[in-house]
């Protein structure tokens, strides 16, 4: 999901009236005070609503590592693989200066991906956060030995276990009614999946040296000898 603030007369936010000579990263020497504070919060607060940006068990499907996937709390000018691409000059013009967060997949809710964002980055803004990790350099990649970012949650479950806990960020920026609210719809559907079988261990097991599957609807399922 891309994102840029404008004010009332279509100034975008984001971008710097000046090139910054001595910033802390030569990435955002085009960028606003107020971007990088937006970019500091998303950061900051990216791992604790991982259940909203990637809200289903198969969401953590893609997030692998050597698939190009934004596997960690990265971000990089024009850095396709990370989590967090920021688009600026001297690679796009000052009007186009805005973020594309690379996390969200096509299951999840837009909505709630747009108010996730805003929210962590107003917070950053507020607080007026320091970018808290170096940026992903050309020919850094993610998760690699550069990359000093956390890893994100390899699953639901453990997604929806920082969400939910006491100190989480998404209860500050969410409050606690919807967090345990929504937590708790993903705790359901983590339930419900650990609960299931499904025809991966008829396969897997007939993969074995010995041992044959034989598929019958007629009785229900797979028959293992």
């Amino acid at each position: 999901m891309h994102i840029s603030i404008v004010d009332k007369s279509g100034k975008n936010l984001f971008a710097r009236d000046s090139k910054d000579e001595n910033p802390d990263y030569s990435d955002v020497a085009h960028l606003s005070d107020m971007g990088r504070h937006f970019l500091a919060g998303l950061l900051d607060g990216l791992p604790d609503v991982m259940p909203i940006v990637a809200p289903n068990v198969n969401s953590y499907k893609r997030l692998v590592e050597n698939f190009w996937a934004p596997v960690t709390v990265s971000w990089g000018l024009e850095h396709r693989a990370a989590s967090i691409r920021l688009i600026a000059p001297p690679t796009a013009s000052a009007k186009a200066t805005r973020f594309e967060v690379r996390v969200a997949g096509a299951d999840a809710n837009p909505f709630y991906v747009l108010a996730a964002i805003l929210a962590l980055g107003w917070r950053g803004v507020e607080k007026k956060m320091k970018i808290g990790v170096p940026p992903l350099g050309k020919g850094e990649h993610v998760g690699g030995e550069s990359d000093q970012g956390v890893r994100l949650a390899k699953s639901l479950k453990e997604a929806n276990l920082r969400f939910m806990r006491k100190e989480s960020i998404a209860r500050e920026v969410f409050g606690d009614e919807f967090v345990d609210h929504f937590g708790g719809t993903r705790e359901h559907e983590t339930r419900l999946w650990d609960e299931a079988v499904t025809d991966w261990y008829a396969l897997f097991f007939a993969s074995l040296p010995g041992i044959s599957a034989n598929h019958d609807d007629s009785q229900g399922g797979t028959t293992i000898h």
